[in-house]
């Protein structure tokens, strides 16, 4: 049996998603409603507002129909509720769930729940309080659908479920929560690996079930890797598990190229992760993804050119942009970072340190596509994509996705190291003092 999607939650590399700096938008607004009566700036507005509205619920509670990829064919749902609520094995307790890096929307919890959390009389070792929870919306990313009895008849993922995790305001894993901020404690492969239904996956792949088995272990927390269900590589020629980081879906407004190597836009991508990565019902078409040699899994199975009707997606492709470029990339909280050393950082950023040849301001990025020669790293994930190269990341909200390290594949662990790197790389001859100062000033994004 082959299975006619990839199987891979994301957003994206996604994954995707997506954002705004708000003086930017204010002076786009004045220019384009330059001759409007006030009666259309206002229905401009207003629509505008809408759009992002709805986007917002899209974002957060639309899993586009792949409830029968993730029930249908994976039994997640069988999964989660345990065999003594209907389902197979032990079950999934909220504190296994926050131990793959799921997370609960405290402001989804009734006042009775805070107090019975608070007070401990509310189970969290019981797959049912999962199922409350998921009754509640309050799962963060994913989407409960239930029987007449009240019974978990199946579940879906959404955007919400890589793209936003929660302030842990209330207890670890359980808070506000942050949309656009990814999940890098997420473990996609650990939750896929769920299912009591691993074939059609492992013959996906051409592979056998322990293999595919080992392969989602290999990824870890907030990693996946969206290309292995077009292209086949599991791992890097150097021996390492070929996953790329969940990224950021903040602070994207103006970024024309979505992803690490550049795809396509923030609705491209959208549609690529609903359709092929969540496996919602719509309909995608991508002629490159058409190549049997650079993707042959894409082609045997039809992946450049999906269609459904009806079609659950595209349609909702605006609003979710609207909302994703709506969201600002955030700031570092207060304390985190020297402000007299960041200062003199962004003098090493302007200038010796040439960081912004390719970070150029406001954006922090240039919407240009470089070499790996050019960043000093090897090409593999460039290869596998369209374009062969590697886009420029923008930098705002740079504390907020440090977990897990830098760069698509989280090799420089820490800024020190992104900042060796080029010091090397591009024999800036930094003075360690640059270096502490440089590294303040990226904390300060």
């Amino acid at each position: 049996m082959k299975y006619k999607k990839p199987i891979l939650v994301v957003s994206s590399m996604a994954v995707v998603v997506f954002f705004l700096q708000c003086s930017r938008d204010i002076k786009k607004d004045e220019v384009s409603s330059a001759g409007l009566p006030a009666s259309g700036m206002a229905a401009n507005k207003e629509k505008n507002k809408s759009l992002v509205t709805e986007g917002r619920e899209i974002f957060r509670y639309d899993a586009f129909g792949d409830g029968d990829f993730w029930s249908g064919l994976l039994h997640i749902d069988k999964a989660i509720a345990g065999v003594n609520n209907g389902g197979f094995g032990a079950g999934v307790s909220p504190k296994t769930a926050l131990s793959v890096g799921l997370k609960v929307d405290a402001d989804a919890l009734p006042a009775e729940v805070v107090k019975g959390l608070k007070e401990g009389t509310i189970n969290l070792d019981d797959p049912a309080t999962t199922i409350a929870l998921l009754k509640l919306n309050a799962v963060v990313g994913v989407k409960g659908n239930f029987n007449n009895e009240g019974g978990l008849k199946s579940i879906g993922i959404t955007c919400a479920s890589c793209h936003s995790t929660v302030d842990n305001s209330f207890a670890p894993g359980i808070g506000k929560g942050l949309d656009g901020w990814p999940n890098r404690d997420l473990n996609v492969g650990a939750i896929i690996s769920l299912t009591d239904n691993a074939p059609p996956i492992a013959n996906l792949l051409h592979v056998d079930e322990p293999t595919l088995r080992s392969v989602l272990g290999a990824w870890g927390p907030g990693k996946f890797a969206a290309v292995l269900f077009m292209d086949g590589k599991a791992v890097r020629p150097d021996g390492k598990v070929a996953a790329n980081l969940i990224p950021a879906a903040f602070g994207l407004k103006n970024i024309d190229l979505t992803t690490y190597t550049g795809w396509g836009d923030i609705s491209y991508w959208n549609s690529f992760v609903a359709n092929l990565e969540m496996h919602g019902k719509g309909n995608f078409h991508d002629d490159r993804l058409n190549d049997p040699i650079k993707y042959p899994i894409a082609v045997e199975n039809g992946f450049w050119n999906v269609t459904h009707t009806p079609d659950l997606i595209t349609a909702k492709l605006p609003a979710l942009r609207e909302y994703q470029h709506s969201i600002d990339a955030p700031k570092p909280p207060s304390g985190s970072f020297d402000h007299g050393a960041a200062g003199r950082g962004k003098a090493v950023f302007l200038t010796k340190a040439k960081c912004a040849t390719c970070h150029k301001e406001p954006l922090l990025a240039d919407n240009i596509l470089h070499s790996a020669a050019e960043l000093g790293i090897d090409d593999f994930e460039a290869k596998r994509s369209p374009t062969g190269k590697y886009r420029t990341t923008p930098l705002g909200g740079l504390f907020a996705r440090a977990k897990g390290g830098f760069y698509h594949d989280g090799r420089f662990a820490t800024y020190d190291d992104v900042v060796n790197h080029y010091n090397a790389f591009q024999h800036l001859n930094l003075t360690t003092t640059e270096k502490k100062d440089l590294v303040e000033y990226l904390k300060s994004l």
